[in-house]
């Protein structure tokens, strides 16, 4: 039986771990959701700021869109219905007005948009187209600072009038608070806010802020002792049949690396005080 070849490859890839480590330390993995949909990066001075609103997560497998289809804020006469990127879907307590027919129709109210106001007209709730998932535009809401959030703004242009909603989404790590009010400017652009988890961005920083020369140098290092220790391990132990601790290469040096930091230290420490008590002695004052 011959081992060189193995030790050929053993050696190949030790040399190939290191940095196969350092790939998967320095590449940042970012999941997005949907194609593209509800998703918005921004640089700022070497950092890039990712939100995927739509992108599912442990707790909300939706992302920021609501579970039940839809959000309703309801303010004196005024009812509201929305979904965040993505058309509404009603399985209970759908949407009862009238002039929904660009919205679904009578039958299926609210379920070819993505907003939909009523109001009261007369003692009848009418209603109003006020956005389409395929209108939608996304900023940040301080271009100040990036982690506050994002604004969502979809729009629905009709025959009378153009409307808009406005939807603030602030960035809350811990948990959701639903939109309990409701703002009008102008004729039909509404405007809300939550607060949400999907509101907060995945930061990337590119330039400044990363590993630096020194982070990566250490981690290369690192990661070569590793791979060494790994790799002659395995081959001690399986082609050499050494067991136990013993199969560890070089490990009466590695157990010796305590004791001598030990001594460099204590060597360090003396000398600091031998050239401490060199500078008081050439102050002494002379009798």
């Amino acid at each position: 039986m011959t081992m060189r070849p193995f030790r050929g490859h053993g050696i190949a890839l030790a040399l190939l771990l290191p940095r196969l480590l350092l790939l998967l330390s320095l590449e940042p993995q970012l999941s997005l959701g949907g194609d593209g949909v509800c998703e918005l990066s921004v640089r700022r001075q070497g950092v890039i700021y990712n939100y995927s609103l739509a992108s599912p997560t442990s707790k909300y497998p939706h992302g920021v869109l609501s579970e039940d289809g839809f959000y309703k804020v309801v303010v004196n006469d005024t009812s509201l219905w929305f979904q965040l990127c993505d058309q509404m879907i009603f399985n209970h307590d759908p949407p009862r007005c009238f002039g929904c027919q660009d919205c679904g129709g009578p039958l299926h109210c609210g379920t070819a948009c993505s907003a939909l106001v009523a109001s009261n007209v007369g003692g009848y709730p009418v209603c109003t187209t006020i956005g389409r998932s395929s209108d939608l535009y996304i900023a940040l809401i301080d271009q100040k600072y990036p982690l506050k959030g994002v604004l969502v703004k979809s729009s629905s242009f009709g025959t009378q009038d153009n409307c808009s909603l406005s939807v603030s989404i602030f960035c809350d790590s811990n948990e959701v608070q639903v939109p309990n009010s409701l703002n009008i400017t102008g004729k039909c652009d509404y405007a809300v806010a939550l607060r949400h988890p999907s509101g907060c961005a995945k930061v990337i920083y590119v330039n400044g802020r990363g590993w630096g020369l020194f982070g990566t140098v250490i981690m290369i290092i690192l990661c070569f002792l590793v791979g060494y220790i790994l790799i002659g391990t395995v081959y001690r132990f399986f082609f050499q049949g050494i067991h136990g601790a013993e199969a560890i290469p070089n490990l009466d040096f590695w157990l010796s690396l305590p004791h001598r930091a030990k001594n460099m230290l204590g060597n360090f420490a003396r000398r600091l005080s031998g050239y401490s008590r060199d500078n008081r002695g050439s102050y002494a004052p002379v009798n």
